[in-house]
C-alpha cells in the first residue's frame, strides 16, 4: 500500500492512491457536500442551508470540482427561473462509505478526553496572541 506513495516525484504525485483521493474529496467542504447529498438529492439555496458557514462562490467552486471529478452530477430543468439540482453519481456513490466512517469517527473523537484538551489548547494558543 505505502510503496504507491513514497519516493513519488512532485509532479507525479497523483500516482499515490491517498493523494488522489485527496485530491478528489479532500478538502475542508466537499465531506459535508457529500455527507447531504447522500441524504437526497440537495439544490444549490438548500445546500447553502445545510452548510451555512460556507461562502456562495466556495459552494459553487466546489460543487463544480465534485462534477468534474464525476463524483456528483447536475441536473438543470429548462424552466425560468432555472432549477438545477445536484445528486450524487453512481462514482459518487462508492464513496459514501468512507464519509460515513469520517462521520463516526469524528463523533468518537468529539466524546473524547483529547478533543476537549485539544480544544482548550486551542483556546489557549489564540487567547496568547
Amino acid at each position: 500500500m505505502r510503496e504507491d506513495c513514497q519516493k513519488t516525484p512532485l509532479d507525479l504525485h497523483l500516482a499515490c492512491p491517498m493523494s488522489i483521493a485527496l485530491a478528489v474529496v479532500g478538502g475542508k467542504w466537499k465531506g459535508m457536500i457529500l455527507y447531504h447529498l447522500h441524504e437526497d438529492t440537495q439544490r444549490f439555496n438548500q445546500l447553502m442551508r445545510l452548510i451555512p458557514s460556507i461562502t456562495q462562490r466556495m459552494l459553487t467552486r466546489q460543487l463544480r470540482e465534485l462534477e468534474a471529478h464525476g463524483v456528483i452530477e447536475r441536473r438543470i430543468y429548462p424552466q425560468i427561473p432555472p432549477k438545477v439540482e445536484y445528486s450524487l453519481s453512481e462514482l459518487g456513490q462508492t464513496v459514501i462509505p468512507v464519509i460515513q466512517q469520517l462521520s463516526a469517527w469524528g463523533r468518537q473523537y468529539r466524546d473524547s478526553s483529547a478533543f476537549n484538551e485539544a480544544f482548550v489548547w486551542v483556546e489557549q494558543s489564540v487567547e496568547a496572541e
